[in-house]
C-alpha cells in the first residue's frame, strides 16, 4: 500500500477498505508517514466525510494501535461513561459510585481538563491522598473488590488518537462527526468496556452548539458501537448553562458529596439518574429506565451510595474524613460576591463564559501541563428563569490569586443576562440515540 493512493481515493470521494485503515493507522503511529501527508487525508476526510464501515474501522485501528484493557476476569457486563464535556459536569464523581452500588462494574479510564471543560482525574486529586494512577493489576483488583476503579488514561492506551488529535487541533479538521466519534470511542473500546452510555452535550457550553450535530455525532458513535459489538446509548443533554452549581475541582468533589448524601442540585441530580439508569439497563440489571431510576433513588436515600464512594475514596488511598466533613478539603483564601445590577429574570447564562471565568480563576489549563488550583472556581447561586433582586448574590468567586479576582468578577457578571420578564427555563433531556435511532423523548 502507499499513502498517496490512499490520500487520492479519499479526496475522489472513494471507500477505504478496512485493511488499508488499518495500514494507515499503523504506519502514522510507527512515524512511518510523515505529519504533511496524514494532514492532507484527515483534509480529504474532513470533506469528504466516512462511512460507518471506514469509522468503525478507523476506531477499531486506533482503539488497537497500543494497549488494550482485558476485563473479561471481572464478573459482570462492565458499563463505561462518557460525557463530550462541559462545564459543572461532576455526574462522573456520582454516577460512578451510584451505579458501583447497583452492581453494575464501572471500570474508567479519564482525562484531565484542559480549557473550561473539568478533567475527573484533576477533581478527584482534590481528594487528600487520592491515587490516581493505578497499576493494570490494581485497578482490576479494585473492580473486581469494590465494583468501581478510576484511573488517569495511559499514553499507552490508542496512542494513534493522541497523535490524530494533536495534529487535527492544528489543521483546522476538528469538526469532523468521523473523526470526533472515532476519537471518543476508540478510547473507551481500548478501556475494555463491554458496553458504553455517552452525554452528548449540546449547546453553548458544549463542543456541540445544536442539536442537529450532536444527534449525527450520537448517531455515528452508536453505529460504531453496534459494528464493534459494543452496545451504546448516547443521552443528549443541555449544556446553555452550567449543570451543577458548582464549576471547579474541590468545590465539585463538595457538590457530588451533597448529592450522594440525598440532596444537591436537581438539574444534576436528574442528568445522573437519566445515565445511570441507562447504565443499568445494559448492565442487565433494570428492564426500564423507570425501573433503573428507580433503584437509583433507593441507593441515594438509603445512604448505600455515599457509602460506596467511601470504598471507592479508601480503596484508591484517599482520605475518606472529607466525606463527613467536606470543609477539610482544600480552601481558597480569597472569595468574592458577584451580584446582580438590576432586578429580574435571570434569561441566560453563558456557561462557556461561566466555564472561562473558572479557569481564570485557577481551576482549569489554558494548555496542557499547566499547574491549576484545585481550590479555585465558582459557586453560582443562580439559575435560568429564577427572579433576582437588584444587589441579590448570583455566585460566589474562589482564588488564591488577588489579581485574577476583578477581572473575573466583570466577566462573570456579562455571562448572566437579566431581563424584565419572566422566561421559560430550556429543557435539560433533549433526547436519546440506540440502536433503532433517535428519540425526542426519555421515559
Amino acid at each position: 500500500m502507499h499513502i498517496l493512493d490512499i490520500i487520492a481515493k479519499k479526496r475522489d470521494g472513494a471507500e477505504l477498505a478496512a485493511p488499508e485503515i488499518e495500514w494507515l493507522i499503523n504506519a502514522y503511529t510507527n512515524e512511518e508517514i510523515p505529519d504533511y501527508q496524514m494532514a492532507a487525508w484527515l483534509m480529504a476526510v474532513f470533506f469528504r466525510g466516512m462511512t460507518d464501515q471506514e469509522t468503525a474501522a478507523l476506531t477499531m485501528a486506533m482503539a488497537q494501535s497500543g494497549d488494550t484493557v482485558d476485563l473479561s476476569q471481572v464478573p459482570g457486563i462492565k458499563v463505561d461513561k462518557h460525557s463530550t464535556g462541559g462545564v459543572a459536569d461532576t455526574t462522573t464523581l456520582i454516577l460512578a459510585p451510584l451505579v458501583a452500588a447497583a452492581g453494575v462494574p464501572v471500570a474508567k479510564m479519564s482525562g484531565r481538563g484542559l480549557g473550561f471543560t473539568g478533567g475527573t482525574i484533576d477533581k478527584l486529586e482534590a481528594i487528600p491522598g487520592f491515587r490516581t494512577t493505578l497499576s493494570r493489576e490494581e485497578f482490576i483488583r479494585n473492580l473486581k473488590k469494590y465494583n468501581i476503579a478510576i484511573t488517569g488514561q495511559s499514553n499507552a492506551i490508542a496512542p494513534a488518537d493522541g497523535k490524530l488529535y494533536a495534529l487535527r487541533d492544528v489543521t483546522a479538521t476538528v469538526e469532523s462527526i468521523p473523526l470526533i466519534a472515532s476519537s471518543i470511542m476508540s478510547k473507551k473500546i481500548a478501556s475494555g468496556a463491554d458496553k458504553i452510555v455517552l452525554d452528548v452535550k449540546v449547546g453553548k457550553g458544549a463542543f456541540m452548539k445544536n442539536r442537529e450535530d450532536a444527534v449525527k455525532l450520537a448517531k455515528a458513535m452508536v453505529r460504531i458501537g453496534q459494528l464493534v459489538d459494543r452496545d451504546t446509548v448516547a443521552v443528549l443533554t443541555s449544556m446553555e448553562e452550567p449543570l451543577g452549581m458548582a464549576i471547579g475541582n474541590s468545590l465539585e468533589i463538595m457538590e457530588a458529596i451533597d448529592l450522594l448524601s440525598g440532596r444537591g442540585e436537581p438539574s444534576l441530580k436528574e442528568v445522573c439518574l437519566t445515565l445511570g439508569s441507562q447504565m443499568l439497563m445494559l448492565g442487565g440489571k433494570a428492564e426500564t429506565p423507570t425501573a433503573g431510576r428507580t433503584q437509583l433513588e433507593a441507593l441515594l436515600d438509603s445512604g448505600q451510595a455515599l457509602a460506596k464512594f467511601k470504598e471507592f475514596v479508601a480503596g484508591q488511598s484517599g482520605d475518606i474524613t472529607v466525606i463527613a466533613n467536606p470543609g477539610q478539603l482544600l480552601s481558597a483564601c480569597l472569595v468574592k460576591e458577584v451580584t446582580a445590577s438590576a432586578q429580574g429574570y435571570v434569561a441566560a447564562i453563558n456557561a462557556s463564559q461561566v466555564g472561562y471565568v473558572a479557569m481564570r480563576l485557577g481551576a482549569g489549563r489554558e494548555y496542557k501541563g499547566q499547574n491549576i488550583d484545585l481550590a479555585a472556581g465558582i459557586v453560582m447561586h443562580c439559575r435560568v428563569g429564577q427572579r433576582v433582586g437588584r444587589e441579590q448574590a448570583l455566585a460566589n468567586l474562589y482564588t488564591n490569586d488577588e489579581s485574577r479576582l476583578e477581572q473575573a468578577a466583570v466577566l462573570l457578571q456579562q455571562a448572566i443576562r437579566i431581563e424584565d420578564k419572566p422566561v421559560n427555563k430550556p429543557p435539560l433531556l433533549l433526547g436519546l440515540v440506540d440502536k433503532h435511532g433517535f428519540q425526542d423523548r426519555l421515559e
